[in-house]
């Protein structure tokens, strides 16, 4: 087992791996095609020009979650929460993937994406938790809020290089830290967990881009394998990860916030597919979309075509209503949910430091 630990009384990390985090920026992609000015004008129209479509005019469904619940559920079951969230019970403990629970993904709490819907359950009523999972250091993927509300329940936090430094520095017990560089992993509890590459970029302001590293994540327990990509364009790296680690009983796959204009840091819902299958998987869940307006695209853009594209290609694409349970292994068909959100009613208002958390929005 070979990852970044910290020394719980000096803060201080054990020497590396011998592949630094400068060597290990394998696969920083351009965030946008063009020169300056054609960047400046994409993200023109990002901020000024969206189309109406974006964000839902309805209410998006969400099933309630109680943690009686959780802890009834058999192993192995699936709970997507929202965005790239998903909570995963394994040998009956519990993993949680990039947790993002609050009102905005953004540095500000007045500014920025603001939520489609409520999370199915607040931090406070989750049960203890195992692991945290965390891709890179985006806001809608690494939030101050929510790791630290869930510092004082979670026993291990497994990071890509330089993720963990931001973790310590904002108060998260060093022992909790494990940072991982690609192709490394640590076995926690009889779960292995594996750093594995992805094309993207990192950064939370103007001075650190590509200074923290990015990661998908393989997750192997005895009778499952789950494959988490974090946010990823399509790269060679897939087929790889699939031949070291495949074939998934469930890929949790990005599928949303894609754009002709950034097509080197996030696929497109046909690149999902692509790549599911490069990964030898059985069960695809997309993720990061439905919870925040990060492109161009209609909200629900990425459900219709991916579903569409599973469909013909005889791939089982599972689309829970968020909270709902999933079992790894099933390859039920879930309903089209987001194709008519009015009709449905929200199971349950939860709860988030006193407030109704659909009214924090």
């Amino acid at each position: 087992m070979a990852f970044t630990q910290y020394n719980s009384s000096s803060g201080s990390t054990q020497p590396r791996s011998s592949l630094s985090l400068d060597n290990d920026l394998k696969r920083p992609v351009p965030v946008t095609k063009g020169g300056r000015l054609e960047q400046a004008r994409i993200m023109w129209d990002f901020f000024f020009n969206k189309p109406t479509d974006t964000r839902p005019t309805g209410k998006i469904p969400v099933q309630g979650l109680t943690r009686a619940q959780l802890l009834a559920a058999p192993n192995n079951t699936v709970y997507r929460l929202g965005h790239s969230t998903v909570l995963m019970k394994l040998h009956d403990a519990f993993w949680i993937t990039d947790p993002m629970f609050s009102g905005r993904a953004s540095p500000v709490s007045w500014a920025g994406p603001q939520r489609f819907h409520p999370p199915p359950i607040s931090i406070d009523e989750l049960p203890p938790i195992k692991g945290v999972i965390i891709s890179h250091d985006h806001y809608d993927h690494l939030d101050h809020d929510s790791i630290m509300q869930l510092a004082g329940k979670v026993e291990y936090f497994l990071t890509p290089l330089g993720v963990g430094d931001i973790l310590v520095g904002w108060g998260v017990p060093p022992a909790k830290v494990r940072c991982l560089d690609w192709w490394q992993a640590a076995e926690i509890d009889g779960i292995r967990l594996v750093a594995t590459p992805a094309q993207h970029f990192s950064g939370r302001g103007l001075f650190d881009k590509n200074t923290t590293q990015w990661a998908s994540w393989v997750i192997i327990a005895a009778d499952v394998r789950v494959f988490f990509s974090g946010d990823s364009g399509y790269f060679g790296g897939f087929k790889e990860i699939g031949g070291k680690y495949g074939p998934f009983d469930m890929t949790l796959l990005e599928a949303g916030a894609y754009n002709e204009n950034w097509p080197g840091v996030h696929v497109t819902p046909e690149e999902s597919i692509q790549a599911h299958i490069d990964l030898h998987g059985r069960n695809l869940v997309p993720i990061h979309n439905g919870t925040f307006d990060l492109s161009m695209h209609s909200w629900r853009e990425p459900f219709d075509r991916i579903v569409a594209l599973g469909r013909a290609r005889h791939i089982p694409v599972i689309t829970p209503v968020m909270g709902a349970p999933v079992n790894i292994h099933d390859t039920a068909a879930v309903g089209h949910w987001w194709e008519n959100p009015d009709r449905f009613k929200e199971a349950e208002r939860v709860q988030v430091k006193g407030q109704p958390a659909a009214e924090r929005l």
